[in-house]
Order: C-alpha cells, then sequence, then structure tokens
C-alpha cells in the first residue's frame, strides 16, 4: 500500500510515494512553493501520485513536513523538517552522523544516531548570509542563475569575502566587481564563504559518522566539493537531495500505517 510525505519549503514543495511494506521509493515530485504553500504542496502530492500511478484516496497515510506544514489538510500528521532530513539522511547513508542542510531561508546541523533519532541540532534562521537566499543575491549581481553560479565557482579562485552580513557582503561583492575581479572569483569566494559559516555551525554539535548534505544547495557539485574541503572529509550527496525530507516524512507514514494495520 502506498504512502506519502510531502515537504513544503520556502523555495520548493517536495513529494514522495513509499511502498509502506517494502519502504521502496515509487516516485516523487518538486514543484516551486510560490506564494501560495497549501497549494504547491497540493500540487507535489498530485504530481508524485500520477508518476506513480496511484490515485490519492488510495494513500494509506501522509505526512506534511517544511515550514508549510501547517497548510496542508491533506496530511494526516505534521512533523518537523529537522526530524524528517534526519530519517530521510540515515536511510539513504546509514553510517550518517551529522546531517547538513542549507536550505532558502535556514540552515541546520543535525545530530543523529543509527537509527535517524535526532540527538541535537543548530540552526541558523538570523541571518541569509548563512542560506541559499545569499547565492539568490550573488545570482542577482552577476547576472546568473544557480546552476550557472556553480559552475563559474568551479572555475575560479575564491576571493576574500570578509562580511559575515548579506546586506554588506553584497556591497563588497559590487566593490571586488568594480575593482576587476573576475566573477568566476567572486562566485568561488562566497561559495567558500558560505561552507565556512556551514562548517562553523555545525562544531556547535558533536559532529561523528558521515555527513550527508541535503537540500537545494545539495544539488550544487562545486559547492558540494567546497563544503567537502572546509570539512576536510567527504560529504554525502544523494542523487535528488532536495527530496530528503519528503522521504523522511514518507517513512514516517509508512511506519504509522504499519502500526495501525
Amino acid at each position: 500500500m502506498p504512502v506519502a510525505g510531502v515537504d513544503v519549503g520556502s523555495v520548493a514543495a517536495k513529494a514522495v510515494i513509499l511502498d509502506e511494506l517494502t519502504n521502496n521509493v515509487l516516485a516523487h515530485a518538486l514543484v516551486p512553493t510560490g506564494w501560495n504553500p497549501r497549494q504547491a504542496g497540493e500540487d507535489a502530492l498530485d504530481w508524485a501520485c500520477a508518476q506513480a500511478g496511484v490515485d490519492r484516496p488510495a494513500l494509506t497515510r501522509v505526512t506534511g513536513t517544511g515550514y508549510g506544514r501547517i497548510a496542508l489538510p491533506f496530511a494526516d500528521k505534521t512533523v518537523t523538517e529537522i526530524t524528517c532530513h534526519a530519517l530521510g539522511a540515515v536511510h539513504l547513508f546509514p553510517g550518517t552522523g551529522v546531517v547538513l542542510d542549507i536550505g532558502g531561508q535556514d540552515s541546520k546541523a543535525i545530530a543523529v544516531d543509527a537509527d535517524g533519532s535526532v540527538q541535537d541540532f543548530v540552526m541558523n534562521d538570523k541571518c541569509a548570509a548563512g542560506t541559499g537566499r545569499f547565492l539568490q543575491v550573488l545570482s542577482g549581481i552577476l547576472g546568473m542563475d544557480v546552476q550557472a553560479l556553480d559552475e563559474a565557482a568551479g572555475r575560479g579562485k575564491p576571493a576574500d569575502i570578509s562580511s559575515m552580513c548579506a546586506v554588506f557582503a553584497e556591497t563588497e561583492i559590487v566593490g571586488l566587481l568594480a575593482q576587476g575581479v573576475s566573477p568566476e572569483d567572486v562566485a568561488a569566494g562566497v561559495f567558500r564563504s558560505l561552507a565556512k559559516r556551514m562548517v562553523s555551525l555545525s562544531r556547535r554539535i558533536a559532529c561523528r559518522g558521515e555527513y550527508t548534505f541535503t537540500g537545494g544547495l545539495a544539488t550544487l557539485p562545486a559547492f558540494a566539493r567546497c563544503l567537502s574541503s572546509e570539512l576536510g572529509t567527504t560529504v554525502n550527496v544523494a542523487n535528488d537531495p532536495q527530496n530528503t525530507g519528503a522521504l523522511g516524512a514518507a517513512l514516517i507514514a509508512a511506519r504509522l500505517a504499519k502500526e495501525n494495520s
């Protein structure tokens, strides 16, 4: 029997359909959140169901997560994204001890145990410089989309970005460009600055085991390499890292379905 997890974030809404008995992923979907998180959740779930060939009434359980989870009337249960990213990461990479999640509006470092339970976590939700929003600012300045930024950063030599605030960093970036620093070097510098902030965040929890990188920025290969370099170790990245939270939510839905069968 199929179950589903729906993760409505600030930038994108994700849905994963699982087989309740095997925990195999039947389908997944991702849509922009836009201004209506409820509709984005509905659309993501509808799309995932269509991909799986499943009618929504056939879903035995649906778990919602993400900042927009309170807007999902179809969810049987809602759970924080911290819990769901932890479960999803350990399911994908059983050796995971630390989950690093960088989303559009916040970033998190989560210490987990072998069964995916959260042991500790820290979050940056106060400063845009430690989130995907920082790259959106850079994207606007350089006139590149995020994928093009990643390619540019992969070619560049990191310029020094010293500002710890996204607003001041924007001024610093404009100044560097005016001095003739290449866009590639600026992009590489911003990537390194963001990676250093993430490493600093992770040092506030007990770090053991493997690192698993989730969220939208994990889709950027050059940034993942930069993060690995700053950590001094390889980070695990799933094929679809944005779906990790929705996968964790679906795993909770499967657990609930089994308990009530």
